[in-house]
Formats: structure tokens, C-alpha cells, sequence
């Protein structure tokens, strides 16, 4: 199978134009697909960002950045059309354990994560992380199964049952997978424990109704999720704005250092507080067009 962008892959039967193609789909890969629509190739090549830390891998789809020590981001590059990782993730090691986070798009991408993983600190992962429950962060959990133990899975019961009820295609294996994971409390933070190094799982919601932040605590390094985008305008399929804003003010006190977002380039406090007051804008244009009585439709293309 081809991993450039496809229509069928969002279950669209055929072509259709730009709104369509977000709206039916409600999917960050079809978000993804239609920026890459959008975007001049030179944008496109732009688009990843400049380095923030020792690159140590690099394919087509991503490049694994070294941020800390025994931490590492994978910064996936998706808009030249390799979907094989699709979102970013990361690999965060301590003397006992190793945790990745995200499942990524396709198993091809989780097992080349581990797989760095292992060249990396000389362990498979032991721990994996699924943020959320939209497909290019969650459908190929497997793969990290493909070459060694799949990892003990982290993750909310509301991602656990939309990735099994939503997301396409169906797989039972991953449905299986999913049953057994280790749930993350909604309501209150808890910790995943490395061997010397503490990871802080951080609940939050506004991107979806369930979302999951990874704080390396000793790094001052936040892995976000879909909660902070860098470089493009966020998926807002299943978003409640005004939570995912407040939200995102809580996960800025926490990334001291650096902020691996969910699609886009390593983000600074800089790059933050301006997707902080993107965040501010779009809700105030909401409400003005609230107030003069617009659909949303009519708002949004204002």
C-alpha cells in the first residue's frame, strides 16, 4: 500500500472539494492532507522547522531529535505525503524501562520507533502512551509488537473505546490490544516510573473530550499531544475551544525548556504563547459572529 495521502484512507468514496474533504473525514490526517493541498512546495519543505536538538535518525516520514538526555522527539514530516508516522511521538528512557509515546498512523511507523528505541538505549519499550484517540496517534499501536513485546499500553477508557468504536479501519488485534491497557485516570494525574526517571502522565481535554499530556519532569520537556500545535492552524474536529485554551495556559508552566507538540516543529515558550494567542483570536471572532447572528459556517469564512 501506497503511504501517500488517499482519499479511501478517510473513507471518502471520491474526490471531493477542499470543506468536504475536512468535514467528512473529522480526522487529523485528512487536517494534514488538506494542508498539504494548500501549501506551495516550498512552504512544505519549510513546514518541519527549524533543529532544536542532534538529529540522530531520519527518514522520509520523520526525524528523531535528541532533546535530553535519554529523551528523544520524533518529529514526523508527513506534508511531502509519507503518512508512515503521521504525528509526532517520542522516547523518553529510564535504567528499567522505556516509554514511546503515541501509537503513530501505521504499525511501519511504531516499529521503526522501537526499533530506534533499542538501537537507542539498548531496550524494546516497555511503556507506550496513546494521547488520544484520532488515527495517526493511535492505529499503529501493533507495530510495536512486530520485533518485540508490545508495550504495556497507557491510556484513558474514553481513547481505549473510540479507538475500538471510531476509528477506520476496524482491527480487532488493536481492539484486543486496547482491552488490556493499563487506564489513565481523567481526573487526576499519576506517574509511570523509568528507573530514575519519573514520567508525569497529565490529563487534560479540549482537543478531544480525553487527552493525555507527558511531562518529563527532571527536562522541563512537555509532550503535548494535539493539545499544542506548532507552524499550522489545529484540527478542530472535536474540539471545545475555550478548554483546549485553558488547557494549553496550564501545559505552558509545565514545558520550562521545550514543548514537543503534536504536529509541527519543537516549540520554545515562544512558539507557544503565539499559538496561545491563535487560540485567543479564533475565539473571539467566534463570539462575533455569534453575536451578529452567524452560522458557523458564515463566521468561519470570515
Amino acid at each position: 500500500m501506497s503511504d501517500r495521502f488517499d482519499p479511501s484512507l478517510v473513507g471518502i468514496a471520491r474526490t471531493p472539494n477542499r470543506r468536504e474533504f475536512l468535514l467528512q473525514s473529522g480526522s487529523c490526517a485528512a487536517h494534514l492532507a488538506l494542508a498539504a493541498t494548500i501549501l506551495t512546495p516550498a512552504a512544505r519543505r519549510r513546514w518541519p522547522g527549524r533543529l532544536l536538538g542532534r538529529v540522530v535518525a531520519a527518514e522520509p516520514f520523520g526525524r528523531l531529535e535528541e532533546i535530553g538526555p535519554n529523551a528523544w522527539a520524533l518529529i514526523s514530516t508527513p506534508l511531502g505525503g509519507d503518512t508512515t508516522t503521521l504525528s509526532n511521538g517520542a522516547i523518553v528512557a529510564g535504567r528499567n524501562g522505556v516509554l514511546v509515546v503515541e501509537g503513530l498512523f501505521r504499525p511501519a511507523g511504531a516499529k521503526w520507533l522501537a526499533e530506534r528505541a533499542r538501537e537507542l538505549t539498548g531496550k524494546w519499550p516497555t511503556h507506550v502512551l496513546i494521547t488520544h484517540y484520532h488515527g495517526d496517534h493511535a492505529n499503529g499501536v501493533l507495530g510495536y509488537g512486530d520485533g518485540g513485546p508490545i508495550p504495556s499500553i497507557r491510556a484513558t477508557a474514553v481513547t481505549r473505546d473510540l479507538v475500538t468504536t471510531k476509528n477506520q479501519p476496524a482491527d480487532p488485534a488493536r481492539a484486543a490490544a486496547l482491552a488490556g491497557a493499563v487506564l489513565v485516570d481523567p481526573a487526576a494525574e499519576s506517574t509511570i516510573d523509568l528507573g530514575g526517571r519519573v514520567v508525569r502522565l497529565v490529563p487534560k481535554n479540549g482537543h478531544t473530550a480525553s487527552d493525555v499530556a507527558a511531562v518529563i519532569e527532571d527536562a522541563g520537556i512537555v509532550i503535548a499531544g494535539d493539545l499544542i500545535w506548532n507552524g499550522m492552524f489545529p484540527n478542530y474536529v472535536d474540539c471545545v475551544p475555550s478548554t483546549l485554551a485553558r488547557s494549553v495556559r496550564e501545559l505552558r508552566g509545565e514545558g520550562r525548556r521545550l514543548v514537543v507538540p503534536g504536529h509541527g516543529p519543537l516549540a520554545k515558550a515562544a512558539e507557544v504563547d503565539r499559538y496561545l494567542d491563535m487560540l485567543a483570536e479564533v475565539e473571539r471572532a467566534a463570539r462575533a459572529g455569534k453575536e451578529r447572528g452567524q452560522t458557523a459556517v458564515e463566521a468561519a469564512a470570515g
